[in-house]
């Protein structure tokens, strides 16, 4: 006769992969999102998981969960496993021939999506599908590849393949950058909530102290960008996503671009792991060295 070693019932699928796509995204909000629930199902999954497993895997108050110990170890067992069978589904069901990339909004808006046209020409037999890549997340599910601006330290390790470095400035219409000659920092400024940072971290790479002015928050880099080519104010955005309007004269660069320590990167598997991918890999590099340098 076997004998049954197994101690105890084991977790629910729905409450493991509820506590994977929290611990993964961030947020349980998010996490209700990719997984098409409410975002008190996935709260109420990831306590049943706990109490199944008799510990604890957040901690701290809601606004700002941390995975504890436990919590740090099942994440990337969780995450590789969904992944794999995320693959083998995908293999059957769609002969392996496609790509499927998560990308940040604004670099998919105003970056790649005005190029995929390209790509399509380049290797026709590549079926590409996007998704969208949550602002602070570095993985989703199922997705090959994601597409997203990374710190630079990242681009030594494996997979990772940086394609165009990344520089900011702010930006504004030519009329507002007249109207504002004496001192272009005092227009309204344009900020993007999924980078709230933006602007003190231009700051200081340029040495400059910000003064007292109006401030106009958007949801995303893209508005951000929208709204100064609306005229409604000054941005700091990063060059790729700008280079086109500054050098078509839609926007002006009056303080220049600085560099930043990050990169527009692909983060997945190395080389060699998938055919289709390392051609977007290879033609991702190609479109980067066409990007001319920002005015400084």
């Amino acid at each position: 006769m076997f004998e049954n070693r197994t101690t105890g019932a084991q977790p629910s699928l729905n409450a493991l992969r509820a506590f994977e796509a929290m611990a993964r995204m961030g947020k349980a909000t998010l996490a209700a999102e990719e997984l098409n629930v409410t975002h008190s199902a996935v709260s109420r999954q990831v306590k049943v998981l706990e109490d199944s497993l008799g510990v604890k895997l957040f901690a701290g108050p809601k606004h700002r969960l941390e995975l504890t110990e436990a919590g740090r170890l099942l994440l990337p067992q969780l995450t590789a496993a969904f992944d794999q069978i995320a693959w083998a589904v995908r293999q059957v069901r769609l002969e392996g021939e496609d790509l499927y990339v998560a990308v940040n909004a604004s670099v998919s808006v105003k970056w790649l999506i005005p190029r995929l046209g390209g790509f399509a020409a380049y290797r026709p037999d590549i079926r590409l599908q996007l998704a969208e890549l949550a602002p602070q997340a570095l993985s989703h599910r199922g997705a090959d590849a994601v597409v997203r601006i990374v710190p630079s330290a990242r681009l030594a390790e494996a997979g990772v393949t940086g394609f165009i470095q990344n520089h900011i400035g702010p930006v504004m219409t030519p009329a507002l950058a007249e109207r504002h000659a004496a001192d272009a920092l005092a227009a309204v400024r344009l900020a993007a909530q999924t980078h709230p940072q933006g602007w003190a971290i231009w700051a200081a790479l340029a040495g400059v102290e910000l003064g007292p002015a109006p401030e106009r928050p958007f949801a995303h880099t893209h508005f951000a960008l929208d709204a100064a080519l609306a005229g409604l104010g000054v941005a700091v955005l990063p060059w790729p996503l700008v280079a086109d309007d500054v050098l078509a004269g839609r926007l002006a660069a009056p303080m220049g671009f600085k560099r930043a320590e990050s990169a527009f990167a692909l983060l997945g598997p190395p080389s060699g792991a998938s055919r289709a991918l390392d051609q977007f890999r290879a033609w991702l590099v190609a479109e980067g060295e066409k990007t001319p340098p920002p005015p400084m």
